[in-house]
């Protein structure tokens, strides 16, 4: 066998042909050595899913030590600069590029899907004056599934699409809504006139004016974050909504699953913890000496590295552009002559260029949210709606797989065995 592994058991003294198909091997094949008989095979132990691969997908590639990112095939860079943000959608869960026909009854499905009903609105309403927005998010997207109890049933191919539509349609309403509320003010209804991004920035912002008219620069800014953020592989969030979704449970618990993932600071926070940083520093000067804390161990270099990137985030030099678009309307932000110098010293320094140590796409998408006048807590909120297409093509695709079975890691037992129970009329004497 040429594609394969020869592993020798040094136990036993046995070899075992374990076959390489795709570069891995299936821990199933790992599962035939044993030291006996009665003995368990063995296990990978794999804190993290670090190395291990738990499902095949066509959705999206990525190539970290080259910085590509390619979304079914078709570069990042291509879609932001020439695609918007419902085409990526379209795209992420299809497969394909939608034609003319299909792209206009994919616009309309959508447009036509954004009001929620008004018992949302009475839930929503409902959370403390200072409920965090994506826990707010989190619960109503949860709360859809009771809306919509057809969503059970994932078998079917049209109920499956109705489901996804209404998703994508709902949730800038739902963040909107939770945006509203935690500033006390009234919710504002889709305004279906409006394109889907220019939509949202209406819900946002709109106050008594008769019609909300966004700028088209901030319009194609946030269209071009959602994008950025559509889909990134098996990233902790997408994880989460495929780990659920192996119980073939509906799109809206799952999907609930993955807003509840992004939540951790870990994982959509790095962003707020950008601007903590530049905060930090306070001015250009200071640059050098935070430089050398971070050397030492004193300071940490937030936006830098990241977990599958060892290039440069292809998504942080397209948020880059679009950063200075926002700022040509908003006004600069002092924050941003921080990190361009940040950014340039890191890249011409040898401790992190050695460590090949990049600027990420959180590294400047907390000051694009920033000059929105988001609040921080808002951000995650913001990567969950631009992701939201992602889970759904990540779930499609799971509920497809013939291979997939229900999510169920083993574990390492180190705990007490076989201990004695005394009872309590015993033990408190």
């Amino acid at each position: 066998m040429t594609d394969s592994l020869t592993v020798r058991d040094n136990r036993t003294g046995q070899e075992y042909d374990v076959p390489i198909v795709d570069g891995t091997i299936r821990a199933a094949d790992l599962g035939k050595i044993k030291a006996t008989e009665e003995t368990p095979g063995l296990a990978v132990y794999d804190p993290g899913f670090v190395n291990t691969a738990s499902c095949r997908s066509a959705v999206t590639y990525i190539d970290g030590e080259k910085g590509i990112l390619e979304y079914r095939g078709y570069p990042i860079e291509q879609l932001a600069e020439k695609s918007n943000f419902l085409e990526v959608a379209y795209l992420l869960i299809n497969g394909t590029l939608p034609s003319k026909a299909e792209y206009d009854a994919w616009v309309h499905e959508i447009t036509y899907h954004t009001f929620v009903h008004e018992n949302v609105k009475s839930f929503m309403e409902g959370f403390r004056y200072d409920a965090h927005p994506m826990g707010m998010l989190m619960a109503s997207v949860g709360a859809l599934s009771t809306f919509y109890p057809d969503a059970r049933n994932i078998s079917d191919a049209d109920n499956r699409h109705m489901q996804m539509v209404r998703m994508i349609a709902k949730m800038p309403t739902l963040g909107a809504w939770s945006f509203r509320h935690a500033q006390g003010k009234p919710f504002v209804y889709p305004d279906n006139d409006l394109g889907y991004t220019a939509n949202f920035l209406s819900m946002l912002f709109k106050m008594s004016e008769q019609k909300y008219e966004p700028d088209e620069r901030l319009v194609k800014a946030l269209d071009v974050l959602f994008i950025l953020h559509a889909d990134h592989e098996q990233n902790c969030s997408t994880n989460a909504v495929r780990s659920v979704g192996s119980s073939q449970v509906d799109p809206y618990s799952a999907v609930a699953a993955g807003v509840g993932a992004l939540f951790g600071p870990l994982h959509g926070g790095a962003n707020e913890a950008v601007l903590r940083m530049l905060r930090r520093i306070g001015s250009k000067e200071n640059i050098p000496s935070f430089i050398d804390g971070v050397k030492n161990g004193n300071e940490k270099l937030m936006g830098f590295g990241h977990r599958v990137y060892k290039n440069y985030d292809p998504r942080a030099k397209i948020i880059k552009k679009s950063a200075e678009d926002v700022f040509e309307v908003t006004g600069t932000n002092p924050l941003l002559d921080i990190a361009l110098e940040l950014e340039k010293i890191a890249l011409e320094d040898e401790y992190f260029v050695k460590r090949k140590l990049y600027p990420n796409v959180d590294f400047y998408s907390g000051l694009i949210y920033e000059a929105f006048q988001f609040p921080p807590e808002m951000f995650t909120v913001l990567f969950a709606i631009g992701r939201t297409p992602g889970w759904l093509a990540q779930w499609h695709e799971l509920v497809q797989d013939k291979e997939q079975k229900i999510a169920r890691p083993k574990q390492i037992y180190t705990g007490d065995r076989q201990l004695t129970f005394a009872p309590a009329s015993e033990r408190w004497r």
